[in-house]
């Protein structure tokens, strides 16, 4: 039974309802639209929005992250930025005996709340984030390493579609079920049977959000807003190296709710530091009944296998190109030189693995050799990072000393054919800049390439032939996740075998990339991002499986009285 509804988070559905209608729609036609604008121009978002959004960022910097939330017992530090920036922020270290039972007792009100009235609060906040985009942008570029551009449209409207995208799918799933309905069945020459039912949704509990270092909006966001608008409380865990944009989030949440009259701790921030983790701990609770995980395949697979909630996971997976053949060289080696090279291959999306035949390929109707072939790959990167001040925005910077070390450890077993190299960037002297590590192997050195590399490290692999390579990626995939394939080939024949492959290892496939689109890129309202199909995870964003189990319906069976008889 839903509380009668007075609270401004009526007016904000009705408000953002032009923009929802168009959410729903696009969720069913997968075509392109986005309600975020993507641009940073200031006809855009304003002429002051990026000094605004600087100077906010910079006005966190140094001090406490102020959170009004139970349980606070201390403040707690692990972040740094990748390009050297001190940060110097720190956040409300949360007694789990006292935080967690108070977003149980906030459920209470939001439980009851209508669907409308949640929706309404959703849609608000994420205006309320949209204006903070340019702040978003720098708090992600410090903490994840990426570069500003990428970081405005990443941690800010991209993050904000794929949000929206949850909200769409999960109003869509809860208005699906009827909130009455009158049921009769005739008893032949009795009296039928009539039942007055009523349906409501309700949640699961408290989902445990986990961020990720390298998106920690974009990857958190879907999760957060679906399990918010299906009534369950959030508790937002972040990468001990990425708290701020989603302490950011939080606190923005948390004045909507508060704004709309609901109790604010719906949501709240657990902030944690690497020596002392406190993920694990989250999950074992019994008030956690929904975990949404980005990370790595270890402990996503420790939470599928054995926390009690229902779990969705990204995790990691090794990602690869099969090259057969191509009738525009320059334009492969372009968008591979890019996808390579984008946030230094800090992307789960990333091609880690590019298989090409010993034997070489026919490119632009000539026969060349697979040293033709890397050479290519090699130059077109040295092409796109011939311009340092070009390079250091495309690049991004390493965010992980593991990753470093990875870069070192690779380089140092052999087979360079193309050595990372540090560069600096300008405006950043102390941020830690590397190009892509390119190495050519053979097939038989699976020992090398299949596993996880996570990092600007690419693996040029000779094989016996296209059948070998797919083999091989397919493999690989299915033992170890993969997100992304790509597929070079002017044969219908090899891209028919490549499709087959990539349904049996549950991967996304792109064919024959050689324009601006990448197939790094994920486009919300449209792109099914992770297909859930193979170890890389257990979900997709988004799709209907990934809120439909964030509620449950339960029934109410009334008999109605029989009408009075006329005679």
């Amino acid at each position: 039974m839903h509380l009668a509804d007075t609270s401004p988070s009526t007016n904000w559905f009705a408000q953002h309802r032009g923009l929802l209608d168009m959410a729903v729609a696009t969720i069913k036609s997968r075509g392109f639209w986005s309600a975020y604008p993507e641009s940073a121009s200031p006809r855009v978002y304003g002429e002051t929005a990026a000094a605004d959004g600087k100077a906010a960022f910079e006005a966190l910097l140094g001090k406490p992250f102020v959170l009004d939330q139970p349980g606070t017992i201390g403040q707690v530090s692990d972040e740094r930025s990748a390009f050297g920036l001190a940060m110097g922020i720190t956040y409300p270290k949360a007694d789990l005996d006292l935080l967690v039972p108070a977003v149980r007792n906030a459920m209470r009100t939001w439980v009851m709340a209508s669907i409308e009235s949640r929706v309404g609060v959703a849609l608000e906040a994420l205006a309320r984030i949209n204006k903070a985009s340019f702040a978003m942008a720098h708090a992600t570029m410090h903490t994840t390493g990426q570069g500003f551009m990428m970081a405005f449209q990443a941690g800010g409207p991209h993050a904000q579609d794929r949000a929206l995208e949850a909200v769409a799918y999960a109003y869509d799933a809860m208005t699906a079920v009827p909130a009455t309905a009158y049921w009769e069945k005739p008893q032949g020459k009795g009296e039928p049977i009539r039942i007055d039912k009523r349906f409501d949704i309700v949640p699961r509990g408290i989902d445990l959000v986990i961020g990720c270092t390298t998106f920690p909006g974009w990857n958190s966001y879907p999760g957060i807003f679906a399990s918010l608008v299906t009534g369950n409380g959030v508790i937002v865990k972040p990468h001990p190296h990425a708290v701020l944009p989603l302490a950011m989030t939080v606190k923005i949440l948390r004045d909507t709710l508060a704004d709309s009259g609901y109790d604010p701790n719906v949501v709240a921030l657990v902030a944690d530091e690497l020596a002392s983790p406190i993920a694990k701990q989250l999950a074992e609770r019994p008030e956690i009944a929904i975990v949404d995980y980005t990370g790595g395949s270890a402990f996503g697979t420790w939470l599928e296998e054995h926390a009690k909630a229902i779990v969705f996971t990204e995790k990691a997976g090794i990602n690869a190109a099969v090259i057969d053949s191509t009738d525009d060289l320059a334009g492969m080696t372009r968008n591979l030189a890019m996808s390579l090279s984008l946030y230094s291959g800090q992307m789960c999306t990333t091609p880690q693995n590019l298989f090409v035949p010993r034997d070489g390929i026919v490119a632009n109707g000539e026969h060349i050799s697979f040293d033709e072939v890397v050479k290519a790959i090699v130059g077109a990167i040295d092409g796109l990072l011939s311009a340092p001040e070009r390079a250091v925005e495309i690049l991004g910077a390493i965010a992980s000393d593991a990753t470093l070390e990875r870069i070192e450890t690779e380089a140092a077993a052999g087979g360079v054919v193309r050595p990372s190299a540090t560069l600096e960037n300008p405006a950043f002297p102390n941020a830690r800049v590397r190009t892509p590590l390119v190495i050519a192997l053979d097939a038989k050195d699976e020992a090398r390439f299949g596993r996880e590399m996570f990092g600007p490290i690419t693996y040029i692999i000779a094989t016996s032939g296209t059948h070998e390579s797919l083999t091989l990626a397919t493999r690989d995939a299915q033992a170890h996740g993969a997100i992304t394939a790509v597929v070079y080939s002017t044969h219908p024949g090899v891209l028919a075998a490549a499709e087959e492959h990539a349904r049996e290892a549950g991967v996304s496939l792109a064919e024959n990339l050689t324009g601006s689109l990448l197939v790094n890129q994920s486009a919300a309202f449209s792109d099914y991002h992770v297909t859930g199909a193979n170890p890389a995870g257990n979900a997709s964003l988004t799709d209907s499986a990934f809120v439909a189990n964030r509620f449950r319906v339960v029934e109410t069976r009334t008999p109605r009285a029989a009408a009075p008889s006329t005679n």
